[in-house]
């Protein structure tokens, strides 16, 4: 029989099969595991209802539970609920319209100025120390004799008028890299706060002494987000700072998010 059984059997169409089924099953494993970011979803229209809140197929899988070097623990899935942008209305009727701002965009944190609320901790080094630290604290850190040292310089916004002075340079100690500067602010009313701004928007002018920050103009400083450490800055921090003055390049201005033609 077993001879028999043989010539009913094809082991290359078995084979297929069951590679079939492996690849199903892994489509539906990495399209679950895929909703652990950014589900259930919810209806611009009909907003946080048990009708509007959308899952799919397949569901969205129980939360997992990742142990952080540092300790304490994340969920994936989080158990917060999503929630809709405050500070804006649809452009249009339908589903997806783009946002139109009823306030200030950059504090709301909408289009180019949005953020993700990430954890509201310092990053940390592998030795448990803060890894963005200002240069007043990073002692055995120094600055290359042939790199602009700005502090002391003013700070020129995109309108030509400065809202402050380099106060400090904030390094990342394990890349070795400036990722922001302390500007303390001149504005009427702001003396003496510090806000940061990422490396990345400012331009240095050796011979004239200033910074040039082109994203924002000079009055917008006083929204800044601040930290709420003068040694450390934490992730979430990162992520407002980095959200606002990249806002700025087409939010600073109404010219500026206006069509070119």
């Amino acid at each position: 029989m077993t001879g028999g059984l043989g010539h009913y059997i094809d082991a290359a169409q078995i084979t297929l099969y069951a590679f079939w089924a492996f690849f199903a099953g892994l489509i539906l494993y990495l399209r679950r595991e895929d909703k652990r970011e950014g589900y259930p979803l919810v209806s611009e229209l009909l907003g946080q209802t048990d009708i509007a809140v959308a899952e799919g197929i397949p569901d969205v899988p129980t939360p997992k539970m990742f142990r952080l070097y540092h300790g304490g623990v994340s969920y994936a899935p989080r158990p917060e609920t999503p929630t809709i942008p405050v500070g804006a209305r649809s452009a249009g009727l339908f589903p997806g319209s783009p946002l139109e701002p009823t306030g200030n965009p950059l504090v709301d944190g909408l289009g180019p100025a949005a953020y993700a609320h990430r954890l509201d901790e310092p990053d940390l080094t592998i030795d448990g120390k803060y890894k963005i630290v200002p240069l007043r604290d990073g002692i055995q850190y120094y600055l290359h004799p042939a790199s602009p040292d700005p502090r002391g310089w003013r700070v020129v916004a995109a309108d030509r008028l400065s809202p402050g002075i380099i106060s400090d340079i904030w390094l990342d100690e394990i890349e070795e890299a400036v990722r922001y500067l302390e500007v303390a602010l001149t504005l009427p009313g702001f003396e003496g706060q510090r806000v940061l701004v990422p490396h990345s928007f400012v331009r240095f002018r050796k011979q004239m002494r200033e910074v040039s920050v082109t994203s924002i103009l000079a009055h917008q400083f006083a929204d800044v987000p601040r930290t709420r450490s003068d040694e450390c800055v934490t992730r979430f921090e990162e992520d407002k700072l980095v959200g606002y003055f990249g806002g700025g390049q087409l939010l600073a201005t109404y010219e500026r998010s206006r069509p070119m033609l």
